[in-house]
């Protein structure tokens, strides 16, 4: 299975046919810059087509009403005249003869989509379309809006293929109060929104686009609303809001053209299984992005389990200016802007810039001491034969008395050949195996090696009964977690263990709630996943674990395991490492007490030096 990318040239026909400053941003360069971006990076060429189908009439009246739909069809025979009357009925509209045909392929588009899907004919997909849908409501077209392309894909699913969890996610400056609209009485469908909202100052100036519409009667809790209060929002405040608001709710139950066509061919990488490019900045949530995640929480709390055992208690907000004379004044140009407070001290100097990693020819290796029949890889995953020289292999391990043995040497030179295959950059990501009795000792190999040979910052998790180097330095270039301790402790800023939860539900908010927060907080350019004695992780745990943590340091990610691993286990791994979602967790649970307290002391103790950690805003008094 792979990509794929659905479009139709047709499209880019519909255009304003006459002055209007409001919609003249809504043209077909849109789709044309975007496309020719991915053809210039060679992500088109990697993508199966599909050419946009037209929805049908029934298929468009899963949402919309059947005078809507005629009246849109009407506007292929209307003048120039007439197309401009009946756009100023709308809220920032306009129509074309082709408007009709266009929106139609729009909807179609994302319906294949949905059936390559879901049929099992591509993994994954883009819809490139136009005119855009998420404004759009039952029976009027808004903003540049003309069907509800997500919301008909989304009725689609449930209708064709009988699904009953489906999670929307829209990310964009404006609110989609189209789709909120259809939604709000559905529990079947989650809708979040993440939307500049000024306190109700910025289109389309509505009141339940802010943090406390929740949806209605049965769907209350299945409208997600994060409401940016502020302009300029960075990384930090945004990885702030999937840790600690999307990402619990989903595990539990752009009109700028360079800026569009980027966006699009980052988007295109991810579903291909490209690394993720690094993050710049510091990752230090601002203060008003806080408040806008804690408001959000709060709302949430009564209809979500995973947040009521949390802090959510609502935090002050200036008050809306929403008036009932009409809409609230405009805002400013630019707006006030959100400046993420530096942090009081500096972990390290290194946390200041962040680390390239460069594009690797080589995605995935799998590093075994002796060939696996029964082991299961995708195609693109290279079984290394390499290993490192005897001499080099020897001095490595002569400070390690149980790595003299023969069978530890061997793993350890095939370990310090693929880890150089990643510093160099000729390979993104593997998995190494290495006998039981010396994991801890071939995990201080590879520690030590990767500092020395090129990388900056090194994030280590540990699972399982192995405990820090000691002879690891305290220099704020290796950040160790280790996950299977006895008790929750922070011996340092940089020395964490935690006891591996009991229950999928405390897991959840183990990487949710420290794990991540900690590592987008540190910013490795070289992540060590090593599942050591005693570890304790099942498969689609650990495979979790790996897919969560190749959203860091470009995807350079070494996963060691114990060589009486079972094949499975190194199988499901190297399918997550080489882009493939993981599987299932099964039935949700929720956090024993004690994996709920243990997680909230950790938390209280690292705050002060990890801002990712923070899901409220400091109170001035």
């Amino acid at each position: 299975m792979g990509t794929a990318l659905v479009y139709h040239e047709d499209m880019t026909a519909t255009r304003l046919l006459w002055d209007d400053p409001e919609c003249e941003i809504e043209r077909p360069e849109r789709l044309t810059a975007a496309l020719d971006r991915l053809r210039q990076r060679g992500l088109e060429q990697r993508c199966l087509r599909l050419s946009a189908r037209e929805a049908s009439k029934e298929e468009l009246g899963l949402v919309h009403s059947p005078e809507y739909v005629s009246l849109v069809r009407k506007t292929q025979v209307l003048g120039e005249e007439e197309l401009q009357a009946l756009s100023r009925q709308f809220d920032a509209i306009y129509f074309h003869p082709s408007t009709f045909h266009c929106a139609r392929l729009a909807a179609g588009a994302g319906l294949q989509l949905v059936d390559a899907v879901l049929t099992g004919a591509v993994q994954n997909g883009l819809a490139l379309v136009r005119p855009p849908g998420h404004h759009s409501q039952r029976a009027a077209a808004n903003g540049f809006c003309v069907f509800n392309n997500v919301a008909i894909a989304a009725a689609h699913a449930k209708q064709k293929h009988g699904l009953h969890r489906i999670l929307i996610v829209d990310w964009d400056v404006h609110h989609g109060q189209g789709i909120q609209y259809l939604f709000e009485d559905d529990p079947s469908v989650l809708y979040f929104s993440w939307h500049r909202y000024e306190h109700g100052r910025f289109w389309p100036f509505l009141r339940e686009s802010d943090a406390d519409a929740v949806g209605r009667g049965q769907g209350l809790g299945f409208t997600v609303n994060l409401p940016w209060n502020q302009v300029g929002m960075g990384n930090a405040d945004y990885v702030a809001a999937f840790l600690h608001l999307l990402l619990p709710l989903a595990f539990e139950g752009g009109y700028h053209l360079e800026s569009l066509a980027e966006s699009v061919c980052m988007t295109v990488q991810t579903l291909l299984g490209d690394p993720a490019p690094p993050l710049s900045g510091p990752m230090v949530p601002c203060q008003s992005a806080l408040e806008s995640i804690q408001s959000a929480r709060a709302a949430q709390a009564p209809y979500w389990k995973s947040l009521q055992l949390q802090d959510v208690t609502p935090v002050p907000t200036s008050p809306s200016t929403h008036s009932p004379e009409g809409r609230p004044p405009p805002l400013l140009p630019g707006g006030p802007m959100c400046k993420a407070a530096a942090p009081a001290s500096a972990p390290s100097s290194f946390l200041d810039q962040p680390c390239l990693c460069p594009a690797p020819s080589v995605r995935t290796t799998v590093a075994l001491t002796a060939p696996d029949t029964t082991l299961v890889l995708p195609p693109d995953v290279i079984q290394q034969e390499g290993s490192a020289l005897r001499e080099e292999t020897e001095a490595w391990a002569r400070p390690h008395e149980s790595l003299a043995r023969e069978e530890a040497l061997t793993a350890l030179g095939k370990l310090l050949y693929l880890l150089d295959g990643m510093l160099d950059g000729q390979v993104n990501n593997g998995i190494a195996a290495t006998p039981a009795s010396v994991a801890a000792a071939t995990l201080d190999v590879a520690i030590q090696r990767g500092l020395s040979h090129g990388a900056q910052r090194l994030l280590c998790v540990a699972l399982g009964q192995l405990d820090r180097p000691p002879d690891l330095a305290h220099d704020g270039r290796t950040l160790w977690l280790n996950i299977g301790g006895k008790e929750a402790t922070a011996l340092s800023m940089f020395h964490v263990c935690t006891p591996l939860p009991v229950m999928t539900g405390g897991f959840l908010n183990c990487i949710l709630g420290l794990v991540l927060p900690l590592a987008y907080g540190f910013q490795p350019d070289l992540v060590l996943v090593a599942l050591g004695p005693g570890h304790g992780l099942q498969g689609p745990h650990a495979a979790l674990l790996a897919a969560m943590l190749r959203g860091l340091a470009g995807g350079r990610v070494l996963a060691l395991l114990e060589e009486d691993s079972t094949p499975q286990l190194a199988g499901i791994l190297a399918r997550v490492l080489h882009g493939e979602a993981p599987p299932s967790l099964g039935p949700s649970s929720m956090a024993s007490p004690e994996d709920v307290q243990a997680l909230m002391y950790l938390r209280g103790q690292l705050q002060p030096q990890w801002k990712m950690l923070q899901c409220r805003p400091h109170l001035v008094a």
